[in-house]
């Protein structure tokens, strides 16, 4: 029996965070399945869980990228493994799921990062594109509800993190196959608030931000768009820092608390 604290000794300040830190998703020892770890936002996320003490497992197809994430993670006291994992097959989030209840034993939280920007405009009929931001998009962030589900329904808990875009919200050049996808996230996002929170405790967040400075510009082919854009690339982007952040104040809250989503734009972007 964990012995409650003398508050005598404490000052009001030290109570109040006493208190908050009672109330607080722990992280530690919680398990953790990031997709799209390989770099970027699931990079960043992944290692910032790792340090507030989760057990990470770490998605993706970079499987050497992965291997050295884990590396390092480990090298610095964390917890991680690595499953090679291509979003758009479910044999492939079977697998990971398997492989992670066998090391952890449970899953508490799903981060579904993965994904693709290859922008272009419509009449381009860019539609290989079209069909692979569908792929890893959607279907990608559907396989892993499916995989993670049966596991958080008998635990009565988890949290599912789907990363949307602010292109939920607003059409840019190019955009309108890609900001398609992220309003799909974004819904779905909400409808799987409204089933599994009141049934199951489940909690789902839709993370939505603007332009971030990762390698996903990098998908596009389009020579107009790129020229396009070329003005948004000299903005002050968002970190993947930020997003990772963003991440972990949903996780970071009292059972009662939901964060339904996070839309943040770098201060630059109109």
């Amino acid at each position: 029996m964990i012995a409650k604290p003398d508050i005598g000794k404490f000052t009001k300040i030290e109570i109040v965070k006493l208190t908050i830190k009672k109330n607080k998703m722990n992280l530690k020892n919680k398990v953790v399945i990031i997709t799209g770890a390989s770099s970027g936002i699931g990079k960043a996320t992944a290692m910032k869980l790792a340090k507030e003490g989760a057990s990470i497992v770490l998605c993706a197809r970079s499987e050497d990228e992965l291997n050295t994430l884990k590396d390092s993670i480990v090298k610095n006291g964390g917890k991680a493994m690595v499953v090679k994992t291509d979003v758009t097959k479910p044999s492939d989030f079977k697998k990971a799921i398997s492989q992670t209840l066998d090391a952890y034993g449970s899953i508490d939280v799903l981060v579904n990062n993965a994904g693709l920007m290859p922008l272009s405009y419509v009449e381009k009929l860019k539609t290989d594109e079209w069909e692979k931001m569908v792929d890893v998009n959607i279907k990608g962030v559907f396989n892993g509800v499916a995989a993670v589900l049966p596991t958080m329904r008998k635990n009565k808990g988890g949290h599912i993190i789907n990363i949307s875009s602010s292109a939920a919200h607003n059409y840019f050049p190019g955009g309108a196959v890609y900001c398609a996808t992220k309003i799909a996230v974004k819904m779905f996002s909400e409808g799987l608030r409204k089933e599994l929170a009141p049934k199951y405790g489940i909690k789902v967040t839709s993370i939505e931000p603007g332009a971030v400075d990762t390698s996903l510009f990098e998908s596009i082919t389009d020579e107009d768009i790129k020229e396009k854009l070329k003005e948004m690339q000299k903005m002050t982007k968002l970190e993947a820092e930020d997003i990772a952040d963003a991440i972990f104040y949903a996780l970071n809250q009292p059972d009662r608390v939901n964060i339904n989503d996070v839309y943040l734009m770098p201060t630059e972007q109109g």
